[in-house]
């Protein structure tokens, strides 16, 4: 073979690889870019998700502030409406110490049969049971903390609450369950 012939060859072949390597390294900068462009596109999906879990987070907890503000307010109207049975049930036993012909004990039984307060078992009617136990007035050398517990049944659940106040009405235990009714 001749010399020229082999330079020729060796010319050539370099010449291919030199256009291999291009056309490979523009495959690979179209690949590239391909991914690039995957990539930002994955992110703004990311960034899309991401927003709207903040977005739902912060309506979760609005929601959570929101029952939060309204069970202290149901707590708040609870302690209230027993502090004003309590405060009535005392003026009754006041009543009835003043008046030469009542006895106070019986007063004060006869107010809690009639009102369902303090050492009886509840009413019972449609919505379900409530009842209240704790101090009456012949524990007074005794705890003076009231255990309150109500029961509701409703259609399809199942309601009880129970909460206990200090001698000084201060709410110590609050817990409240919730199930399914079991018999439908």
């Amino acid at each position: 073979m001749d010399t020229g012939v082999i330079i020729a060859i060796v010319v050539a072949a370099l010449i291919l690889l030199a256009v291999l390597w291009f056309v490979g390294r523009k495959g690979r900068e179209r690949r590239y870019e391909t991914r690039r462009t995957e990539a930002r596109e994955i992110r703004r999906e990311a960034e899309v998700g991401r927003a709207q879990a903040d977005r739902t987070r912060a309506e979760a907890e609005a929601q959570a502030a929101e029952a939060k503000r309204q069970d202290a307010l149901a707590r708040e109207r609870a302690a209230s409406a027993d502090e004003q049975h309590r405060e009535a049930r005392e003026r009754h036993i006041e009543a009835a110490k003043k008046d030469p012909d009542a006895d106070p004990d019986e007063a004060a039984a006869q107010f809690d049969r009639e009102h369902a307060q303090p050492g009886t078992t509840g009413t019972t009617g449609t919505t379900g049971t409530t009842g209240t136990t704790g101090a009456t007035a012949d524990d007074t050398d005794r705890d003076q903390s009231v255990e309150h517990y109500e029961r509701t049944d409703a259609p399809g659940t199942e309601r009880e609450r129970r909460f206990e106040r200090d001698e000084e009405g201060e709410v110590v235990r609050d817990e409240e369950y919730e199930k399914p009714r079991s018999d439908r």
